[in-house]
């Protein structure tokens, strides 16, 4: 059984936690494990806006710019190959869907820089999720981004449903949420600005799908905020080998968390009761 602590009040850094119990949840659950050999270091997660059932993954730094369509069995239903792309240090994933043409999107984030954080700009890729569940070769736009306080390790990287505004979270002891530029550019290195702290060691993040909430991940704990150092909860998640990805259900009211390893889970986490109870309730709309 997982424990779920309600926070009251606390920055991003984890300093100063006031918390009080929140309800329990018996129920979450394996709901597979990659099946695919080639599947070592699964490093991000995301769940397909248009295919059912399929999520998401690709690995960490070793492999190329690969990506891999998951059935609900945990069988690759298709590899693709972003085309004339070298992957660095890839640590991240994220889905999003215009809410207007409705073009669901996959966005690659290659922003890895564990050694020396001496890399310049890093890069996240873009490509229209493929309507056909086939091995291809797509096509994928690179932007280049740097921090506006020097280089830092990331492993999180997530998309605004509404906005679609582009976040990415650092992973460092006392990490920060940057927001990218409204409109990124192609032709120059687009900035990313501070706009909050994030929790020690980010391992990915996410936001759900109606933009009311979003999620970081760190090793042992999923907190949930509201909005830039509002934290709503902690969530302990279930012990995973090395705990890399998180993502929500598209209904919103679970979070998929995955491991690094060959053959390794991906487990479904029920949001707390009162956390799915405020997200329907009128005032959040």
């Amino acid at each position: 059984m997982r424990r779920i602590i309600a926070v009251a009040v606390a920055c991003l850094a984890g300093v100063g936690l006031l918390s009080t119990p929140a309800s329990a949840a018996d129920d979450e659950q394996i709901i597979f494990r990659f099946k695919d050999r080639r599947i070592t270091e699964s490093s991000g997660l995301a769940v397909s806006p248009l295919h059912e059932g399929v999520v998401y993954t690709h690995n960490d730094s070793g492999d190329g710019a690969v990506f891999y369509a998951v059935g609900s069995d945990g069988r690759t239903r298709a590899t693709y190959t972003l085309r004339g792309v070298r992957a660095q240090d890839w640590e991240a994933m994220a889905a999003s869907k215009d809410p207007v043409t409705g073009q669901s999107t996959l966005w690659f984030a290659d922003i890895g820089d564990s050694l020396d954080r001496t890399r310049p700009d890093v890069s996240i890729y873009k490509v229209a999720e493929p309507r056909v569940l086939r091995d291809a070769t797509v096509s994928a736009t690179r932007y280049r981004f740097s921090y506006e306080d020097g280089p830092r390790d990331a492993e999180g990287v997530m998309v605004h449903p509404r906005t679609g505004r582009l976040y990415v979270v650092s992973k460092e002891f006392s990490g920060g949420l940057y927001i990218a530029p409204k409109r990124l550019r192609t032709d120059r290195v687009n900035v990313l600005r501070k706009v909050g702290g994030a929790p020690p060691m980010a391992t990915d993040a996410a936001f759900a799908p109606d933009g009311s909430s979003f999620v970081i991940r760190t090793y042992a704990y999923a907190s949930l905020f509201r909005a830039p150092d509002d934290l709503i909860v902690k969530i302990l998640m279930p012990g995973l080998h090395q705990a890399e990805s998180i993502a929500y259900t598209l209904d919103g009211e679970a979070l998929l968390a995955g491991s690094e390893g060959v053959n390794s889970p991906v487990w479904r986490v029920p949001m707390p009761s009162e956390v799915v109870q405020d997200r329907r309730s009128p005032r959040l709309r």
